[in-house]
């Protein structure tokens, strides 16, 4: 973990609202070995990692991704979540958030134009990159970075997006559709999910649950299968726990990116199903807000590598 605000260095017995930033750790391997992206600033005379303020309303995720993009013309797709640092930037708390992730495009061949913000962007070995980065809070990222496994898959589990109260519906509740929330949460999640290199999508079999991927299923051009397994109500009765569990765990087996969208009642069931046969500690918050995910992390011999939960929107 980092260490928190240095405590005489901020208002006394208070709190400054930190100013938030998002990036991430490129890396690839090529013929030199493990490899990440530096990006060299002419106006502050440093190398660093590639970062930025994020825009007011910005979701993380999003922020970091375009960040990148901006400051080495690479798409990151985002793998594990590291630890935030935490320190002063001007007399002012920062907060940066941080991904492991690797370049879209293949190879990472660097193609940027030079600017006044950005005058290099270059792959260097891990090693010498440690010695290059100019702050030791950037040193701190890559060391969290070397720490853990670098290749990863992500299985995201998104409880269904807004669909008004159930006793309003007069219908079948299978075919419940998503309420003016749920949709607008629904237009904004591809964004979100495609940082995650565009995963393949399983849905309950509601009308809810296939609404809320179907935007994202069309924007990205990824097909949609349902899965009764995790669907609630269906043939007029609730679910089976048992039957969801074992599904879900055959998605973790299969080590293939995937967002899977079903129903609160089976979020903490899944979510238990998976820390377990991950081997992982049970964490007492496992249920989900409509419009929130968790993004479970997998390394590539099948461990545990990282949990982050979001809204939609943050």
């Amino acid at each position: 973990m980092t260490s928190a605000f240095p405590p005489r260095d901020t208002a006394v017995g208070g709190y400054l609202e930190p100013i938030r930033a998002a990036g991430a750790v490129l890396w690839r391997d090529s013929s030199q070995g493990r490899e990440v992206v530096l990006v060299r600033r002419p106006d502050r005379d440093d190398w660093t990692l590639p970062k930025g303020k994020l825009k007011n309303g910005e979701h993380p995720v999003i922020g970091a991704v375009r960040e990148v993009e901006e400051e080495t013309g690479l798409t990151p797709v985002m793998g594990r979540r590291l630890p935030p640092q935490r320190y002063l930037k001007d007399g002012w708390p920062k907060q940066v958030e941080w991904w492991a992730a690797t370049p879209a495009q293949p190879g990472g061949t660097i193609d940027y134009e030079p600017n006044e913000e950005v005058e290099a962007v270059e792959w260097v070995p891990v090693g010498a990159a440690r010695e290059r980065l100019t702050y030791d809070h950037d040193v701190r990222v890559l060391d969290n970075f070397r720490a853990g496994p670098a290749r990863t898959f992500p299985v995201v589990l998104l409880r269904h997006l807004s669909a008004g109260e159930k006793r309003a519906w007069n219908g079948d509740d299978l075919l419940r559709p998503l309420d003016g929330t749920g949709r607008a949460d629904a237009l904004a999640l591809p964004r979100v999910l495609a940082a995650y290199g565009r995963p393949r999508a399983v849905s309950s079999s509601a009308a809810r649950c296939t609404e809320s991927l179907l935007p994202y299923t069309v924007e990205c051009d990824v097909p949609m299968r349902t899965e009764r397994a995790f669907t609630v109500g269906r043939e007029g009765k609730g679910y089976e726990v048992e039957e969801a569990k074992e599904e879900f765990g055959r998605i973790l087996a299969e080590g293939l990116p995937t967002v899977v969208c079903t129903h609160g009642e089976l979020v903490p069931h899944l979510m238990t199903e998976a820390l377990t046969l991950l081997g992982a500690p049970l964490s007492q918050q496992r249920s989900l807000r409509k419009g929130s995910f968790w993004v479970v992390h997998v390394s590539s011999d099948g461990a545990l590598a990282g949990v982050e939960r979001h809204a939609v929107r943050e």
